[in-house]
């Protein structure tokens, strides 16, 4: 019985009619069989063909047929080998999806062509992975932040209205006084000064096509930072273009749809933006999410970021943020900022977070990146 089921398996995966496998397949295998032969097999003549109806009972059977995590790669697979695209133009392909962070940066690619009948129910799409990654990654991004924040904030010398009463008495109790029945107060613990935002966060994005995974991730985690009143975030995204996406960060479904995924590179323009709305470079951590590969000024490029770290701001360059490893890079530019001591490497998104906290308390990020085993580019 397992040596049968272990042939089936290879029937399925070597296709076709003489496999030589010598078993057939009946039921259910053979309508896997039907959909897997309908993406791979390259001799087929009609694929799933052009009409709707087969694409959407395509999208029905693998999702009857495969777990989730197959389903994903499979839609993925149909988009890229068989120019699917369309099928997510269309209300009723769309509400067959299994969405994935994936297939939101291909939606963020065709959002401008999308018609109107199908921008509502693409948005839904978007908002229950959105939903589902937010749910997922905002607590350990608000607790990283705010225990870094708070470790950082925490005033040694503190006037009479800031002195933090309860940590002064815990901190104190050893000095307690049994003939006067009171505390010394040699150490004075304080809340720091009360101001809107204590630190400053740049999230600088390329919205070249090869980096929409990324671009969704840090626009998830843009919005968490944004509510959060210790910090205050701005959202830079750019092409050959600069936009200013900061007051698009309270709802990250819109954020993504203005997004637009491809066109070529200016990081010089990006830099320069940047450099313009940085007030406070020493409390300043600005995040460049970019493979480095610059269409427009290098030298300028290279010029504004010595600049930004002369004046104190705290970059790092991220040459990727998801699942899927550091892409292809401009090693030259990636080397260039390693020398002035700007950390450059890719970062998965569990790991954003722990970033994220490291940089705002001002440690070595060369030196985390190094224990987190994230390969630091030289």
């Amino acid at each position: 019985m397992q040596q049968d089921q272990a042939l089936k398996r290879w029937r399925l995966i070597l296709g076709g009619k003489s496999d030589g496998t010598g078993v057939s397949l009946t039921g259910n295998e053979l309508k896997m069989d039907q959909t897997l032969e309908a993406l791979y097999d390259n001799e087929r003549t009609g694929g799933l063909g052009p009409s709707s109806p087969n694409v959407s009972r395509w999208l029905g059977d693998i999702r009857s047929f495969f777990p989730n995590t197959v389903v994903q790669v499979m839609q993925t697979d149909a988009v890229k080998r068989l120019n699917l695209t369309q099928m997510l133009l269309e209300k009723e392909m769309l509400e067959n999806v299994q969405a994935d962070v994936h297939m939101v940066a291909t939606l963020m690619t065709l959002s401008k062509v999308i018609p109107e009948k199908t921008k509502d129910t693409a948005r839904q799409v978007v908002k229950k992975v959105v939903d589902d990654l937010l749910q997922k990654l905002s607590q350990p991004m608000q607790q990283a932040i705010a225990g870094s924040l708070n470790r950082s904030a925490r005033n040694r010398r503190p006037r009479h209205n800031e002195i933090n009463w309860h940590e002064t008495i815990k901190k104190n109790l050893k000095h307690y006084q049994p003939e006067y029945k009171t505390i010394i107060p040699e150490t004075r613990i304080g809340y720091g000064r009360k101001r809107t935002a204590l630190k400053d966060v740049v999230l600088c994005l390329d919205q070249s096509g090869s980096m929409g995974t990324s671009v969704v991730y840090s626009g998830i985690f843009g919005s968490v930072m944004a509510s959060i009143p210790s910090v205050k975030t701005k959202m830079v995204v750019f092409d050959t273009t600069v936009a200013d996406l900061t007051e698009e960060l309270a709802d990250p479904v819109d954020l993504l749809f203005g997004v637009q995924l491809g066109g070529g590179t200016d990081i010089h323009a990006a830099l320069s933006y940047c450099q313009q709305i940085i007030t406070r470079p020493a409390d300043t951590v600005m995040v460049l999410i970019t493979d480095l590969y610059e269409g427009g000024d290098e030298a300028g490029m290279r010029k504004k970021a010595a600049e930004m770290v002369s004046a104190g701001v705290q970059l790092v360059v991220l040459l990727a943020l998801n699942d899927d490893g550091a892409p292809a890079y401009d090693h030259a530019n990636a080397k260039f900022l390693a020398d002035l001591g700007v950390p450059v490497f890719a970062c998965t998104p569990d790991k954003f977070p722990d970033l994220m906290a490291a940089a705002l308390s001002k440690q070595d990020i060369s030196l985390w990146a190094a224990k987190e085993d994230l390969s630091i580019k030289k």
